[in-house]
């Protein structure tokens, strides 16, 4: 497995640009005698026995890697094994978690089990895609919940931040400045920033605490001693895993006077319950929970319950100089079996 994630480092696959590791990969599952099917850079495998009634529980890490940091001292694509830290862009997002969730699914299909397995490895994550995780959701089929792997030192990430952007335009009416004639457009606006600045949505996350709004860009005016007619701002939102994006965009609405067009509704927050099998297997085991303040693919799964767990360290993530230790990927092997084997859900 070790030589499989340095064979994918000396692999650019970065967001769109996935084939060639996929194709690698694709080589080297079938060597494994998986019956491997795919769609664009999206691999998969699944345990026989659909249909049988048994609950799924869908492995997933994502193949695609950003683009190098600023900063590199090393070769980002020769893997190098220095006092167990593996070096290399993608070894700590996401390699580790891909390797160590497909040798968890091998190892779990050798055993019967109350659940049906699925692993996938799929591109775009980076860039939240739709050719990534969600193209291939109809062709595996419906599952009670996901493994999404991603760098959280195998703690349980039990929430995650969504994100919505807002595009939002104020109105006015265009005057003299000098006459203190027409409605300013800029003070309009400056009402409803007040109100995204302020504002509180009830329901507060455990882990996540409140829904954040921020405003962050602001254009008006044409020149000095006219009025503006129109004022556009964006206010980038972060959903805390209570309510649904769509949710949100209508209280928000309720509220402000501006025009609001959100850019899209598809990155969803996420949140698991403590009381779920998966997440009381997990404390059981020693592990944390925690809410995540990154995305992953979690944000284009709403409707699904899932859980953000894997090897390695958010912070080390998109860095120069990636690595992940081998002892992690190994660790995180481990937990993982323990996680999932044998476990019952409904």
């Amino acid at each position: 497995m070790i030589e499989l994630l340095k064979s994918l480092i000396a692999i650019p696959s970065f967001s769109r640009e996935e084939s060639a590791a996929c194709d690698y990969l694709e080589e080297w599952m079938r060597a494994q005698g998986l019956d491997v099917q795919r769609k664009g850079n999206n691999v998969w495998v699944e345990q026989p026995g659909r249909g049988d009634g048994r609950p799924v529980i869908l492995l997933n890490a994502h193949i695609d890697t950003v683009r190098p940091a600023a900063g590199y001292t090393r070769d980002p694509f020769t893997p190098v094994v220095e006092d167990d830290k593996l070096f290399g862009l993608g070894s700590n997002d996401d390699g580790g978690s891909l390797i160590a969730l497909l040798a968890t699914f091998m190892e779990l299909s050798k055993y019967p089990q109350p659940c049906r397995f699925v692993f996938s490895a799929t591109a775009e994550e980076e860039v939240c895609g739709a050719n990534g995780i969600e193209s291939i959701l109809d062709d595996i089929g419906p599952f009670d919940l996901g493994i999404i792997g991603e760098p959280t030192q195998m703690q349980m990430a039990v929430a995650e931040r969504g994100l919505m952007v807002l595009d939002c335009t104020a109105h006015g009416r265009s005057g003299h400045a000098a006459r203190g004639e027409g409605i300013n457009a800029l003070y309009e606006a400056m009402k409803d920033i007040e109100w995204f600045r302020t504002y509180h949505f009830e329901k507060e996350s455990d882990y996540l605490g409140e829904v954040k709004m921020t405003a962050t860009m602001i254009q008006c005016g044409t020149q000095h001693n006219v009025v503006p007619d129109t004022c556009t701002f964006v206010v980038d939102v972060r959903p805390n895993g209570m309510y649904t994006n769509p949710e949100i965009l209508a209280e928000i609405q309720a509220h402000v006077h501006c025009d609001v067009v959100p850019r899209s509704l598809r990155h969803s927050s996420s949140h698991i319950p403590l009381t779920h099998p998966v997440v009381q297997r997990g404390l059981s085991l020693g592990l944390t929970a925690f809410g995540s303040p990154t995305t992953s693919n979690q944000t284009v799964l709403p409707g699904y319950t899932t859980l953000k767990i894997g090897p390695g360290d958010s912070a080390r993530s998109h860095t120069a100089d990636e690595y992940i230790r081998l002892s992690e990927i190994r660790q995180g092997k481990e937990i993982y079996f323990k996680l999932l084997n044998q476990l019952e859900i409904e």
